[in-house]
C-alpha cells in the first residue's frame, strides 16, 4: 500500500511539474525498443510506464480528467518537461518506425488533446525554426527600414541641389 502511495504521489507530482503530458499504448514492445523510445525523447520528456489505476489517481489528483477514457491496456507517459512540439515529433517518428506505439490522447496547457491534436502539434516546426523566421523577418523589415532612412536625406540633398540650380538660372 505505501508503494502504491508513493507512486500515486510521484506520478501526481509528474503531472503538476509537466508542460504537457502525452498518453501512448506500448503492447507489443520490447524493453530495447521502450529504452530507445526514452533515450530519443529523454532531452525534452520523461517516459515512465504506470499502473491505469494509479495513473488516473494521480492525474484526478492533479486536476487532469483528460485521460480517464483513455486509460486501457499497457500506458505509459511522456511528461513533456522541455519543448512539446519536440516530444510529439520524437512520438510520431517512433511510432512510424514501431507502429505498435500508438499515441492515445494528451494534455497540454491545461486542455485535453485527442490522438489526431497530438499528431497536428508533431506537425508543426519546432520553437528554433519559428524563432528563426521571426528572426528573419524582422530582420528584412529593419534593413527595409535602414534604407529608407538613408534614401530620405539623399533624396533631399537631390532636391535641394536641383531646387539650388533652379534658382542660379
Amino acid at each position: 500500500m505505501a508503494t502504491k502511495d508513493a507512486t500515486v504521489a510521484d506520478l501526481q507530482k509528474n503531472f503538476e511539474a509537466s508542460t504537457a503530458v502525452l498518453l501512448t499504448e506500448y503492447r507489443g514492445l520490447t524493453v530495447a525498443e521502450l529504452r530507445e523510445l526514452r533515450n530519443s525523447i529523454r532531452e525534452h520528456a520523461t517516459y515512465a510506464v504506470a499502473k491505469n489505476t494509479l495513473t488516473k489517481i494521480a492525474a484526478n489528483n492533479a486536476g487532469i480528467t483528460a485521460f480517464d477514457d483513455e486509460l486501457a491496456g499497457p500506458s505509459a507517459l511522456a511528461f513533456v518537461h522541455g519543448d512539446t512540439v519536440a516530444v510529439a515529433k520524437g512520438l510520431r517518428d517512433f511510432a512510424k518506425a514501431h507502429p505498435l506505439l500508438v499515441v492515445k490522447a494528451g494534455y497540454f496547457d491545461g486542455k485535453p488533446l485527442t490522438a489526431a491534436e497530438v499528431g497536428k502539434l508533431a506537425d508543426l516546426e519546432s520553437r528554433e525554426v519559428l524563432l528563426a523566421k521571426a528572426a528573419g523577418a524582422m530582420q528584412a523589415s529593419l534593413v527595409g527600414a535602414a534604407r529608407l532612412f538613408n534614401a530620405l536625406p539623399a533624396s533631399a540633398a537631390r532636391a535641394f541641389g536641383q531646387l539650388q540650380e533652379k534658382q542660379d538660372a
